[in-house]
C-alpha cells in the first residue's frame, strides 16, 4: 500500500541575539505581546500586557522584531494555566494562558479598532457560553513520522504535526472518539491510505469522516464498519480524489434548532459550536424582528440555519446559496418543518443578481457570507433598498469594508455583537444591525 509523504517541515524560528529583558504594554489579535525596546515594537509570542518578561528575537524587521518568550520577570494577574498540555505548540488555540474574562476584553478592544469608523456610541453587545468542550466539528491531521502514526493539529506557525492526547475545546463525544481512533490507529494499515479524519457530533451522534488517498481493501473497510457500529459511531468514507464523500439521504446528519431539525452532508457547512448557534439565532430573531408584514431576503444561506427560523415569523424568505447541493438541502428542511413560505435558489453571490429578485418586495436582508466578506452583492442589495439589513461575519475587517460602504449609501449602524463563537482562539464573529436612513 502506498505510503503518504510527510510534508515539508516549516524549520522553527532560530534565536537571533541576546536575550532581553522587555516590558508588554499591548497584545496583538493572534495573542502576542506588544513591547518596545529602544522605539522598536516586538512581537512576543505568549507574553501577556503588563509583564515583565526575558525574550529573544527570531526575525527582525525595520518596522518590527519577533520574538520567543524565554522566562516571566513579573506575571500578569490575568495569567492563567493553560487546560491543555499541548498549548504552546498546538497551532489550534492562542489564549489559553489568558482568562476568560480579559479573552473576551481583548477580542472587544481589538474588534472596536477594525469597527472604529462605524461605531461612535454604540457599545459592543457581547454574546458567549461555555469556555472549553464547546467544538462539534474538527479536522484530524495525520502522518507517519520514523514509523510512528501521528493524529493531531497542525503546530504553531508550522505545517508539523503535533500529536495530541486530548482537545479541551471539543465536545466530550468527540474526545472519546478521537482517542478510541488513536488507539485503533497506531498498528492499522488505514493510516498509510488516510489524507485526514473529520469529526463530528450532532443531535444524530458522533461520526467520523475518512478522507481516503489511496484505494483499500474490500475486508479493511468492513473492518472498519465493522468498528464504528461496536462503537456507536456513524462511519462516512471519502474515496480518492472524489469531492465529496457519498451519502445516502438515510445517513444525512442533522441538528436541532430550537423546535427545528435540519439535515445536512456532513461535510456542509454548520456552525460548530451549538450553543452558540442557538443563541446567535435567537439574537439575530431579536434584532430583526420579522414579521407578517415581512419578506425576508438570506443570503448565503447554507441549509437555512438562518431561513428557517425566519419563515417560523416572516410573511416568506428567500434564501440564496452558491452550492446546489445545499440549496437542495434547505428545500427539504423546509419542507420536513412545514414551512411553505421558504423558497431557496442557487446562485453565485459574486456575479450580478437574477433580476427576478426585483420583482419580490423585500423589507429585510441577512448577510451571512464567507471571510472574503460580500462587497460584489451590495449593490444589489442598496438596488433592492431594505429596511434592515442585519450582517453576520466571521471576518471583521471585510465587515468594516462593507459596513462603511453601506453607511456612505444610507445605511446607519444600530447595534453590533461580539459573538465569542470561538472561546481560546482569536477568531470572533461579529453580527451588525443596519437600518435605512430616512
Amino acid at each position: 500500500m502506498r505510503r503518504r509523504t510527510s510534508p515539508r517541515r516549516t524549520p522553527k524560528p532560530q534565536p537571533i541575539g541576546p536575550v532581553q529583558t522587555f516590558h508588554v504594554d499591548g497584545l496583538t489579535h493572534e495573542a502576542k505581546g506588544v513591547a518596545r525596546l529602544q522605539g522598536k515594537v516586538t512581537f512576543i509570542d505568549g507574553a501577556l500586557p503588563g509583564e515583565t518578561v526575558t525574550a529573544q528575537v527570531t526575525k527582525t524587521g525595520r518596522r518590527f522584531d519577533e520574538a520567543i518568550l524565554t522566562s516571566i520577570i513579573d506575571p500578569s494577574p490575568h495569567r492563567v494555566e493553560p487546560a491543555c498540555p499541548h498549548f504552546t505548540v498546538c497551532g489550534g488555540c492562542s489564549f489559553q494562558h489568558l482568562s476568560d474574562e480579559k479573552q473576551l476584553a481583548a477580542k472587544q478592544d481589538w474588534l472596536k479598532g477594525q469597527l472604529r469608523n462605524l461605531i461612535t456610541t454604540q457599545e459592543l453587545e457581547p454574546l458567549s457560553d461555555a469556555p472549553f468542550g464547546y467544538r462539534r466539528r474538527a479536522r484530524i491531521a495525520i502522518d507517519r513520522i520514523k514509523g510512528d502514526i501521528v493524529l493531531g493539529f497542525r503546530g504553531k506557525a508550522s505545517s508539523d504535526i503535533v500529536s495530541i492526547s486530548q482537545c479541551v475545546v471539543l465536545t466530550d463525544g468527540l474526545q472519546k472518539v478521537f482517542l478510541a481512533l488513536k488507539n485503533t490507529l497506531v498498528n492499522d494499515e488505514l493510516a498509510g491510505a488516510l489524507g485526514h479524519i473529520e469529526l463530528l457530533e450532532d443531535t444524530k451522534g458522533v461520526s467520523v469522516l475518512f478522507r481516503l488517498t489511496a484505494s483499500i481493501s474490500e475486508t479493511l473497510e468492513a473492518a472498519w464498519d465493522a468498528w464504528a457500529e461496536k462503537e456507536r459511531i456513524a462511519l462516512y468514507w471519502q474515496a480518492p480524489k472524489a469531492s465529496k464523500a457519498e451519502v445516502a439521504i438515510a445517513k444525512m446528519r442533522h441538528y436541532d434548532l430550537g423546535d427545528l431539525t435540519l439535515s445536512y452532508h456532513p461535510q456542509d457547512f454548520i456552525q460548530i459550536n451549538a450553543s452558540m448557534n442557538q443563541k446567535m439565532v435567537a439574537q439575530a430573531m431579536d434584532w430583526l424582528r420579522p414579521n407578517k408584514q415581512d419578506t425576508v431576503l438570506d443570503l448565503f444561506c447554507g441549509v437555512g440555519n438562518f431561513s428557517l427560523p425566519l419563515a417560523q415569523q416572516a410573511e416568506s424568505v428567500i434564501g440564496v446559496e452558491v452550492q446546489d447541493s445545499m440549496v437542495v438541502a434547505a428545500r427539504e428542511n423546509a419542507r420536513l418543518n412545514g414551512l411553505e413560505n421558504a423558497q431557496f435558489i442557487a446562485a453565485d453571490l459574486t456575479k450580478p443578481v437574477n433580476q427576478e429578485l426585483f420583482k419580490t418586495k423585500i423589507t429585510k436582508v441577512l448577510l451571512d457570507p464567507p471571510r472574503a466578506g460580500a462587497f460584489e452583492f451590495l449593490d444589489s442589495v442598496i438596488k433592492i433598498g431594505p429596511t434592515q439589513i442585519l450582517y453576520v461575519s466571521c471576518n471583521a475587517s471585510t465587515l468594516a469594508r462593507d459596513a462603511e460602504y453601506l453607511v456612505a449609501k444610507g445605511y446607519r449602524v444600530e447595534r453590533v455583537s461580539l459573538m465569542d463563537m470561538f472561546p481560546q482562539t482569536s477568531h470572533v464573529e461579529t453580527m451588525m444591525l443596519l437600518h435605512k436612513k430616512k
